[in-house]
């Protein structure tokens, strides 16, 4: 066998990221077909702080319902999308009515190059509940993993829209210690945000990021038994190979999207109903979730396992009653049928 030269070695090393960012230049995809995530009839709503938001509606609860409208907001990741939301969206659609929104930088929404911060996301919401979702009568909030940490500060900032939250996975509730190191470490996160957005880097970084290998690997981290279905891996990945989609992706990789301490900031001083539904998770920790549920009446928590962040894919039924009991809702029996199709080879 012949040995290389540490110096040919070292030559081929560094010829590495120029030969990834000229395939990331000449060859990726970044305008890949990307079909309807969920099953509902497909919107946009210009609003005039997040631009165009789109979103899915199914507005035909049936008969005999007096629920009031379901709001679900996917995750904030490399390669997030309302198909995190598909379980839940079908198992509700024509019990209630139930909105998938797809957040600044996701889906169909506005991808542009722009700032995306906490801020950013909590004025979509306000924005989309006020031109969408009747304001008199509010919304329940369905929000997984980051979001969670956006929908609360919505119902701080504008409590009317919202009656109830269901918070799936929810960042934020790291132990102290765990939270002012991460609070440290967002205080850099302007200048990761600066390397991360440097023209000839930011698109092969992406590219690198939401290869079919990372997104297969980073998914299955979401999942306690199994591998992700073939129809979430392909929807994830034409999602993240659209143009535009890097913007709002690095923000998060920055760390720019959390907000510190947001327990003390936001879940400790909201009054509205909080359902948190976790187990394990591979992003974050609940280590103190239990000093809220002790501290706040309001608050209550359902442990749903065994399972991971993605736990309504994994534990669909267990959820879906788990939010029927919080809710406490007149509604029509859910049929559960397998999951829609996503055409196309992985």
């Amino acid at each position: 066998m012949a040995v290389r030269s540490p110096g040919r070695l070292a030559g081929l090393a560094a010829l590495a990221p120029i030969a990834w960012g000229a395939y990331s230049a000449l060859s990726a995809d970044h305008d890949a077909p990307l079909p309807e995530a969920l099953p509902g009839r497909r919107r946009v709503l210009d609003a005039p702080t997040a631009g165009r938001l789109a979103y899915y509606e199914d507005s035909e609860p049936g008969p005999g319902t007096s629920a009031p409208p379901l709001v679900l907001l996917h995750s904030v990741n490399a390669a997030a999308s309302s198909y995190e939301m598909r379980p839940l969206f079908e198992r509700y659609r024509g019990r209630r009515r139930v909105y998938g929104l797809d957040l600044p930088g996701f889906g169909f929404s506005e991808r542009s190059r722009r700032r995306y911060t906490p801020d950013l996301y909590a004025a979509a919401i306000i924005e989309f509940l006020e031109g969408v979702v009747n304001p008199a009568q509010g919304a329940d909030l369905v929000a997984l993993s980051l979001s969670a940490e956006f929908a609360a500060l919505v119902a701080l900032r504008r409590p009317e829209l919202v009656r109830r939250l269901v918070l799936i996975a929810p960042t934020g509730f790291e132990a102290n210690a765990r939270g002012i190191r991460r609070a440290r470490e967002l205080g850099r996160s302007g200048r990761i945000r600066r390397v991360l957005t440097v023209p000839g880097l930011a698109q092969p970084l992406f590219d690198l990021v939401v290869s079919r290998p990372s997104i297969r690997y980073f998914l299955a981290q979401q999942f306690e038994r199994g591998a992700p279905g073939p129809d979430l891996l392909r929807y994830a990945w034409a999602t993240a190979h659209q143009p535009g989609a890097r913007h709002a992706a690095l923000a998060f990789l920055s760390g720019e999207l959390f907000t510190p301490e947001i327990r003390w900031l936001a879940y400790e001083r909201l009054r509205l109903p909080v359902l948190v539904l976790y187990d394990r998770s591979a992003n974050t920790s609940f280590e103190m979730l239990p000093v809220l549920l002790r501290s706040r009446d309001n608050w209550q928590a359902a442990r749903i396992g065994p399972a991971r962040d993605l736990l309504h894919w994994e534990r669909p039924a267990e959820t879906v009653a788990e939010m029927d009991e919080f809710f406490r809702e007149e509604m029509l029996p859910v049929e559960v049928g397998g999951e829609g199709q996503l055409e196309g080879a992985w």
